[in-house]
């Protein structure tokens, strides 16, 4: 176990539309949105909030996982991702202790970095992103 703790890296959020959600993040909390990118069939905008990311996710193939959120449970709180000294590391100690992986093994996520999900089943009901 490393002595650099665990931290929020971002909350996902999906929404049917970026450019309609923007007006909150830019007009009342005087925000600036990064650059599109595209991943999972979704359109992510970034948003920084402090030491914490938001991403507005928004579907751009009706079958990614984004859309189907939007279709179950209408637009909200995504996902949530926690930033981890070692990935690796922690999917180990995620599988040894029974947490069910959406990921068995890391890959790219946006901005290019390596990310793993967990399943909500074993989460409480979240779904969590783990992230270096």
């Amino acid at each position: 176990m490393t002595d650099i703790p665990a931290r929020v890296a971002h909350v996902g959020i999906a929404v049917p539309s970026i450019a309609h959600a923007l007006a909150f993040y830019q007009d009342i909390l005087g925000l600036e949105p990064g650059r599109p990118e595209a991943a999972d069939g979704a359109t992510i905008v970034g948003l920084t909030l402090g030491d914490v990311q938001i991403e507005l996710l928004e579907p751009r193939d009706p079958a990614s996982p984004v859309a189907q959120f939007l279709a179950r449970r209408g637009p909200g709180i995504h996902h949530i991702c926690y930033r981890v000294p070692d990935l690796d590391q922690a999917l180990e100690r995620c599988r040894a202790a029974g947490y069910r992986l959406v990921d068995e093994h890391p890959r790219r996520g946006a901005g290019g970095r390596r990310i793993a999900f967990l399943h909500p089943q074993t989460t409480a009901g979240i779904l969590l992103e783990l992230t270096e």
